[in-house]
């Protein structure tokens, strides 16, 4: 299926791995033209280097910064002379934070302040400086990648649950605001991914591993999936989330605006 995307400028936040860099890849795919905004680059960002000339270019950002959404969005029209999509990916521990985190006692004002920048302002300030150059365009599409646990209010990682929750009450929001002129958002909420958020050392399956007397292996492929009842008995893969993002950027969900999906590997059962 033609996603209708050939020529069409995005900018991809949290681009560098994982999810972002999967739906980077996709939408490079479809014909687009991506800005690709992370703390660090590598070869997989660099235009040339990946295959896709210059439709690929790397924008260097701390979206903890409140003015990088805003230089990131400027530096793609400086680019490509306009911007169509936007993917609000970046979220998880902010840095130098591992999650998960258990209880509620624990969190200091400082640990909520930190979740919330990167999990929700990061997305509000991009969606602030998208917003009218999408307008001034004719409209455009915004899909902010959220959470499954948003849905799903826990002890464990309670301050991120709450900023994902946040972010589907601002995204449907601006959905309502701005679908009559033309501007489409939509929220995508993966469950556990294979990320390296679970995967690398020190992650989220080293930390359940200590906990549960196991490895990480082992929590990988059988104790999360069961832990967080996944009918599919895995962590999905991060293309398996680009590909709904991409489809939700397309021109072809012109009539899909202030959705939520989730692509969680059956995690959320509540109707």
């Amino acid at each position: 299926m033609d996603l209708q995307l050939k020529d069409r400028v995005a900018v991809v936040t949290g681009a560098s791995k994982g999810i972002g860099l999967a739906v980077v890849r996709t939408l490079l795919d479809e014909g687009a033209r991506v800005l690709a905004v992370s703390r660090s680059s590598g070869p997989e960002l660099d235009g040339p280097a990946a295959g896709a000339g210059d439709r690929l270019v790397h924008a260097a950002e701390d979206l903890t910064d409140p003015l990088a959404p805003a230089r990131a969005v400027a530096r793609a029209i400086e680019v490509f002379g306009g911007l169509d999509v936007l993917v609000n990916n970046a979220g998880g521990p902010p840095p130098g934070v591992t999650l998960p985190r258990f209880g509620f006692l624990p969190l200091e004002d400082v640990d909520w302040a930190a979740m919330f920048e990167f999990n929700l302002f990061s997305s509000i300030r991009a969606a602030r400086a998208a917003i009218p150059p999408m307008l001034a365009a004719g409209g455009g599409a915004i899909v902010n990648v959220s959470s499954g646990n948003a849905h799903r209010p826990m002890p464990m990682n309670v301050d991120y649950n709450a900023a994902k929750s946040a972010l589907n009450s601002v995204s449907k929001a601006l959905a309502e605001e701005f679908g009559p002129q033309g501007i489409r958002v939509n929220t995508v909420s993966p469950g556990p991914v294979r990320t390296a958020w679970w995967t690398e050392e020190g992650g989220a399956a080293d930390v359940l591993a200590e906990r549960s007397g196991t490895d990480r292996d082992t929590v990988l492929n059988e104790g999360a999936p069961q832990m967080m009842a996944l009918t599919t008995g895995r962590l999905a893969d991060p293309q398996e989330i680009a590909d709904v993002v991409a489809l939700l950027a397309s021109p072809r969900s012109a009539s899909t605006n202030g959705a939520d999906f989730a692509v969680d590997s059956g995690f959320l059962k509540e109707i």
